[in-house]
């Protein structure tokens, strides 16, 4: 079980600690292994013309070091070799993503993806890229890029976005999940404050949203022999996040993520995977159910309206049921399956892979079996298909 019951009073350092006791004891550290090149073929290379960069700052700084081609249009195999190479991230959660960004914003026949808009070719034939997947890949909530129908961009650091980040801690030496699940929340409440088209979507919300938190310091943290889980400072984060200069005049230079120097990933064998997002995503929940309010404001802030799970779900899951044991993993796992298109041309392999990753994982946690997903409720508000769609 991810979870036990009754973990909502806790706090969630509490938690995540009973979740992942003494683990960093047994994490090794091997710098032949874990040492990330920011040399020779993968020394920093900044986009040029025509090579697109987008709202992921870590896709961004794989492009910049070659570890996916330097155009930012990259294959599945490439997205899941690069993501470990660079991350250490699982092959069965690098699988997840890269199989349903293409499938969802990408090209089914190549198999390719955009880190950025669509390519030229690829706009002609429908392709959105990451940059053009709002409520669908990339979600409103983002630590430091701003939402879409508030700022008009989705993909560039907003530097007072950036500053709430970095001062969540002061002394700048230890960005941990904690203090980043403290700025979600902060984050949560500015965009229903702010953003009169705000939505938080079954997928795009529930999953994509925390994913964006808990990514920054799953792969983003600098492992040691110390720190084998990762620590993560000021300037490891403004490295990733493309920003130089003192603390009190910081600039943004868009699409310039890199790698940090003398920089080491995740140890081989403890990559971050499918199974610890859904622990660590089901354990922010259960000490933070607002995270799971599925709906919008109707256009003007302060007017977020829920919408009835069950009425998503045709009756599968409900509020209350989705914060019960396995659930919320469960409910994770199948929308996104489910969403997956009829496999065609190089998704044929790759999503028969990607399901049997998940099926296993679907069957231990005893699944309620969901058989339809219904966004139709959602399309009441103007944030869900576009403001004047």
């Amino acid at each position: 079980m991810l979870a036990a019951r009754g973990l909502n009073n806790a706090s969630f350092s509490d938690a995540y600690a009973n979740a992942h006791p003494k683990r960093a004891a047994t994490i090794p550290f091997d710098p032949a292994t874990q040492y990330v090149s920011t040399t020779g073929v993968h020394e920093f290379v900044p986009p040029g013309e025509g090579d697109l960069r987008g709202p992921c700052p870590g896709l961004n700084a794989m492009a910049n070091h070659g570890y996916i081609p330097h155009n930012g249009v990259a294959t599945i195999d490439e997205f899941v070799d690069g993501t470990d190479q660079v991350f250490g991230m699982g092959f069965d959660l690098a699988l997840f993503l890269s199989v349903y960004g293409t499938a969802m914003d990408g090209d089914l026949l190549t198999g390719t993806f955009s880190i950025g808009g669509p390519t030229a070719i690829g706009a002609l034939l429908g392709e959105n890229g990451l940059t053009g997947s709002h409520n669908n890949y990339e979600a409103d909530v983002s630590p430091t890029r701003g939402d879409l129908y508030q700022y008009g961009n989705n993909y560039q650091v907003q530097l007072s976005q950036f500053q709430q980040l970095y001062d969540l801690d002061p002394t700048r030496s230890s960005y941990t999940v904690d203090l980043l699940t403290d700025y979600r929340r902060t984050r949560f409440q500015q965009s229903i404050t702010n953003n009169p088209y705000f939505c938080n979507g079954p997928v795009s919300g529930i999953a994509v949203q925390p994913a964006a938190y808990l990514f920054i310091f799953h792969f983003m943290a600098n492992k040691s022999a110390e720190y084998p889980e990762g620590l993560l400072n000021g300037d490891v984060l403004k490295s990733f996040y493309s920003i130089t200069g003192p603390d009190e005049n910081l600039v943004y230079t868009p699409g310039n993520e890199r790698i940090p120097d003398n920089w080491y990933k995740n140890a081989i064998g403890f990559e971050y995977g499918l199974v610890q997002f859904v622990v660590d995503l089901n354990l922010i929940a259960l000490a933070n159910p607002q995270f799971l309010s599925i709906g919008c404001n109707t256009g003007t802030v302060n007017t977020f309206t829920p919408v009835d799970v069950a009425d998503i779900t045709g009756g599968v899951y409900n509020a209350q049921t989705l914060l019960e044991g396995n659930n919320l993993a469960c409910f994770v796992l199948e929308l996104v399956v489910m969403a997956l298109p009829t496999p065609v041309g190089a998704l044929v392999g790759l999503i028969s892979q990607l399901l049997d990753a998940v099926n296993p994982i679907l069957e231990q946690f005893t699944c309620p079996k969901l058989l339809e997903i219904n966004e139709s409720v959602l399309e009441q508000f103007p944030g869900w298909s576009g403001p004047g769609a």
